[in-house]
């Protein structure tokens, strides 16, 4: 983003007083409070459920959340010389949420379910034209990537220390990641001969502690262009394993941020087989996999090494989380 897209601003029915660059975004300071301007990457029909999600969260009662400027011509996105596509939001004063303070933490989780108890869009007419994201297929396309770079390691002659160390332990996570999609496949298919609902809830889609702003009126949520319908314990499932996995999967917080939500959102059943399968599944073998495969391999960050020790020294850990939390 360069100074050109200040002028972005003349668009909109604000006066600026002061501007200065953030992180790939800049704010404004304007007579209609703090603004972030950002380039927009998603499609341009997802910005128009956006910004009806954020209405609809206001309105039902939670009025920390972000909203989205309209231009002059009262349309969500402006263009630049380049064409290039941004949006103008407003934004919060405040500092981002302290992943190393459990209370804090809590609170989130908190704020979460009642977050998803206002992004509930059953009565909504145009609910049906979101598509709907179904976890055990997105594990089905993991698992076909996971076989296919299986198959390039073995047949690769030469390896680097970081690619024997990775084959060495490959099927051990392969097999756990296929057992696990199989089990949610069966579980899945017994929901759905229930004749259950689909989710009508709205997942934030990237809850993570930057995305949620300590402001002097509580905690306000930000930067919801990866929404999406899917069983709520999707963002509860990313923003417990950033947490866990730096907490060598700590059972007491693990129960901490459960029961904290419970207390706002009652999980059922269901919600819990969903949670138990996310962790379950392998997932950060996978983007760690994902991500060599997909990057230039003559030269391996050693960050990957790191991570991947990482991932098998805690696994004792995650299984006995898992077995204390859901086998109960």
């Amino acid at each position: 983003m360069n100074d050109r897209s200040v002028g972005l601003f003349d668009n909109y029915e604000i006066e600026v007083n002061r501007t200065w660059k953030g992180r790939g975004a800049i704010l404004c300071e304007s007579d209609k409070g703090l603004l972030i301007l950002k380039e927009y990457n998603g499609p341009v029909n997802k910005i128009f459920f956006q910004d009806t999600l954020l209405k609809h969260i206001r309105e039902a009662g939670f009025p920390l959340v972000e909203s989205i400027l309209r231009t002059k011509e009262d349309e969500l996105i402006v263009y630049d010389q380049d064409q290039i596509p941004y949006i103008v939001k407003s934004y919060f004063e405040g500092k981002e949420c302290n992943n190393r303070d459990n209370e804090e933490c809590a609170q989130a989780v908190r704020v979460l379910a009642r977050l998803h108890n206002c992004a509930d869009l059953s009565e909504w007419e145009n609910l049906s034209s979101q598509p709907v994201f179904h976890i055990e297929k997105e594990y089905e396309k993991h698992n076909k990537e996971l076989k296919k770079v299986r198959r390039f390691l073995r047949e690769k002659s030469q390896k680097t220390a970081f690619e024997i160390y990775l084959i060495e332990h490959y099927d051990y996570f392969f097999d756990r990641a296929l057992q696990v999609t199989e089990e949610m496949r069966y579980y899945m298919k017994e929901r759905k001969s229930a004749n259950l609902e689909e989710f009508p809830i709205v997942c934030h889609g990237d809850y993570q502690y930057h995305n949620i702003i300590r402001t002097s009126a509580g905690m306000a949520l930000i930067n919801f262009e990866k929404c999406i319908r899917d069983n709520p314990v999707r963002d509860l499932y990313l923003f417990m394993r950033k947490l866990l996995e730096k907490n060598n999967w700590s059972q007491t917080l693990g129960d901490i941020l459960i029961r904290s939500y419970d207390e706002e959102k009652t999980l059922s059943e269901e919600d819990y087989m969903q949670l138990y399968y996310r962790f379950a599944y392998p997932e950060k073998f996978w983007k760690i996999v994902n991500f060599y495969y997909n990057s230039g391999k003559a030269w391996i960050p050693g960050r990957n090494m790191e991570k991947l020790e990482k991932l098998f020294a805690q696994d004792k850990e995650k299984q006995d989380f898992l077995e204390a939390i859901f086998r109960k």
